[in-house]
């Protein structure tokens, strides 16, 4: 195992961070891994999945058991995990700029395609190897100015080259899901299976430039560009896994994790070993834009009557809110049928706002996708 430490520009005199990632396997593997945690600093669970992967990744190496390279990177937004006010962690957005720590990557695929149009060919692994070798320079060749900038760009440059990236999230309150394209579902649906996500949610874009997309939308924008005229395979896919709420960090449910992580990559071959035989699909994959952000038109006291993993028929009733002035009760009704997989923490609501998410099969929403 290599430990390598990466400088973060320091925003103020006296002050320094660092991103920090460990490399497990042969230096000579053909095959990459990437994997990272807790992007959004406040979400915790991946953090201990981490932990877990790292002493196994270490026993499978003393073996001789790993085929890729794998990289992993346990604390991935060390500036995010400071932001704590009056005892409460606030990790999604930088408390500068307002920007979501997940959005915003730098797009270049651009500057990709201008380097290897005039030396693309009939050799799709070539042309693989070609693209990304050109955007790992033109991520090179980026110069962040703020602290969120230089976090973002290590990030990528550590990532930019793997087969499979995995960026480990949580939701608020949640069941198992996890978001990826619908170009790499037929390889993201055994690491469903191992995983037991109760929703599979897909989009090749899915707006705000995040992570996981930051990848695979460079490949998919040069196929889109070049593809009449050359093989264009996908340079990578990535997958972001949501383990659950942020209140679930617990050995028990993070070792079960770490073994799905692991049994997939041993199914995939980046690990030697007997491959288990995935479960049963929980879910199968639908549309992000078939998601309902379930919203109330009022505020006041939040009281649930649906529940995370809960299949709900178009129409159910999801919560209620209480306006303990007037007594007023109004009841908050899902629109369209599907499994409420994510809701909100907090419990005093606000007119607008949005409570919960419930995963259809129907499309029906464009453009941006995302939360905010």
């Amino acid at each position: 195992m290599r430990h390598d430490t990466h400088e973060l520009l320091a925003p103020l005199p006296g002050t320094a961070r660092q991103i920090h990632s460990f490399h497990y396997g042969p230096d000579a593997a053909t095959g990459k891994v990437y994997i990272q945690a807790s992007l959004h600093a406040d979400e915790l669970p991946g953090m201990l999945v981490a932990f877990h992967l790292k002493q196994r990744l270490a026993e499978l190496e003393q073996a001789g058991k790993l085929r890729s390279r794998i990289v992993l990177v346990p604390l991935a937004n060390p500036a995010g995990l400071e932001q704590v006010l009056m005892d409460t962690p606030l990790g999604r957005y930088e408390l500068e700029t307002g920007q979501n720590f997940n959005r915003g990557f730098v797009d270049v695929a651009d500057q990709v395609g201008d380097a290897v149009q005039d030396h693309l060919g009939d050799n799709p692994e070539d042309n693989r190897q070609l693209i990304r070798a050109a955007l790992h320079a033109a991520l090179l060749a980026e110069q962040g100015s703020t602290q969120l900038q230089s976090q973002r760009l290590t990030l990528q440059r550590l990532a930019c080259d793997a087969d499979l990236v995995l960026d480990l999230h949580c939701d608020f309150e949640s069941v198992e899901h996890l978001y990826t394209t619908p170009e790499a579902w037929p390889q993201v649906e055994p690491l469903s299976r191992y995983f037991g996500a109760q929703a599979s949610l897909l989009a090749t874009d899915s707006g705000g430039q995040s992570f996981d997309e930051c990848f695979t939308l460079v490949g998919w924008q040069l196929q889109q560009r070049f593809g009449a005229r050359f093989p264009i395979p996908p340079i990578s896919f990535s997958v972001t896994l949501e383990l659950r709420g942020q209140a679930d960090v617990n050995h028990v449910m993070a070792e079960r994790d770490a073994t799905a992580i692991l049994n997939y990559l041993t199914y995939r071959g980046a690990i030697e070993g007997d491959i288990p035989m995935p479960p049963a699909l929980a879910q199968p994959a639908t549309p992000l834009a078939a998601v309902e952000p379930v919203s109330t038109s009022v505020g006041g006291l939040l009281v649930f009557n649906a529940v995370p993993g809960q299949y709900l028929e178009a129409g159910e009733l999801v919560a209620q809110i209480i306006d303990p002035i007037s007594d007023r009760v109004t009841p908050i009704y899902n629109q369209h049928p599907g499994l409420l997989y994510a809701r909100t923490l907090r419990r005093m609501a606000s007119a607008g706002m949005v409570i919960a998410h419930v995963a259809g099969r129907q499309p029906y929403r464009s453009g941006y996708l995302l939360s905010p």
